[in-house]
């Protein structure tokens, strides 16, 4: 079924989250209805900014305001499955930006609760719509890279200094970046995981979440398929520029990350003479997927005004366009009345994989299942 109703969203958490108002504003579908933020002066100084008279102090009474369709949260990690869980319950459809919950519990219970309420969920997973991926999916769909041999995908970060959660975190909690590409270029799911764990960060971390290593790298097999992926992630006190890479092998073309962020995808086709198999390829937009009056903020937004670049978008390389997509894809899924990429029980399963594959590290590498309530009925 078709709405022609805008949709009604809020927006809950302004650092990061302030990125996607000025979307929200410009699609044709949405209307941003309201914001909520505890610290009032911020909360005030971004309701100022963009015009917007419906402001929230309170998550719970946000909660109660029935002309409310969708909230979208962008709150800090520890907060996401609660919130969302309470926004199911009261009646709201959610988009949450990554990860989806920090526990297999918390997970199964959104899956839960969405399929108790029929509303909607969407884990607002970047990579999966950044134009690095578009263009490989699109490679894929065309048939250009033959048949799927191998993925490989990584996410290596600085976090010291940042907020109180991250210190000491284990590498794959937070692996949807890396884990999200993988299984989404072909719409796939993980059936199993195995992980280790190498190196050790200091001492002082160990302590917050009794976790030692600096890297996590791990295996995953894809379910009803001969496919298996590569991801790997650090954290701490391991050396390397900011990077987000995803990597596809076909029997026909293969195509890889630069080691050094900004420079061009490198193209691999079969059947060349040797020197000419690689190609460097600057990735193009993929504008053109979005409504018009979205379509710039592929390449611009709030995060262009100096002092407002959030410190994610600033080391995630501006998260290759991707925000328009994300809006874009939940609202019209709101509208059309389907599912959206990734749906809860994809996004468990891509978040699950992160979760389990920690435990299969401290475990050394022991093979864990993911739960059936994060694969396709």
């Amino acid at each position: 079924m078709i709405s022609k109703k805008p949709i009604n969203v809020a927006i809950v958490g302004l650092g990061f989250g302030a990125e996607f108002i000025p979307i929200y504003q410009q699609h044709p579908d949405a209307n941003m209805y309201a914001i909520c933020q505890r610290n009032e002066e911020s909360l005030n100084k971004v309701g100022d900014a963009f015009g917007i008279a419906k402001r929230y102090r309170d998550y719970d009474e946000l909660l109660k305001d029935d002309q409310i369709d969708a909230v979208h949260i962008n709150t800090p990690i520890p907060n996401h499955a609660e919130q969302s869980l309470k926004a199911l319950r009261a009646g709201k459809h959610v988009a949450c930006t990554v990860p989806m919950a920090t526990t297999v519990d918390e997970c199964r219970q959104l899956v839960e609760a969405v399929e108790e309420t029929g509303l909607t969920y969407m884990m607002m997973e970047t990579v999966v719509y950044a134009r690095e991926f578009l263009f490989m999916k699109e490679l894929y769909e065309k048939g250009e890279l033959g048949k799927l041999q191998f993925l490989k995908a990584s996410h290596q970060q600085d976090m010291d200094g940042w907020p109180d959660y991250w210190p000491g975190l284990p590498p794959m909690h937070y692996a949807t970046h890396c884990v999200g590409p993988v299984l989404g270029l072909t719409r796939s799911e993980a059936e199993y995981v195995s992980c280790f764990g190498s190196g050790t960060i200091r001492e002082a971390l160990h302590h917050y979440y009794n976790s030692p290593f600096a890297v996590e790298t791990a295996h995953i097999k894809f379910r009803n398929s001969d496919l298996s992926a590569h991801v790997y992630r650090s954290l701490f006190d391991t050396a390397r520029q900011y990077r987000e890479s995803f990597e596809v092998y076909g029997s026909k073309k293969a195509v890889e990350w630069p080691l050094i962020e900004g420079e061009p995808l490198v193209v691999h086709t079969a059947k060349k003479p040797e020197p000419e198999i690689p190609e460097e390829v600057i990735c193009p937009d993929f504008a053109h997927l979005l409504p018009e009056p979205i379509q710039h903020f592929t390449t611009g937004g709030v995060y262009d005004e100096g002092d407002n670049q959030h410190l994610s978008f600033i080391q995630g390389a501006g998260h290759g366009g991707s925000h328009p997509h994300l809006v874009h894809e939940f609202v019209s899924a709101l509208v059309e009345g389907r599912q959206p990429f990734p749906n809860v029980r994809q996004s468990a399963n891509i978040t699950c994989v992160g979760i389990l594959a920690h435990e299969s590290a401290l475990k050394g590498g022991e093979i864990i299942r993911l739960p059936e309530f994060t694969l396709s009925k």
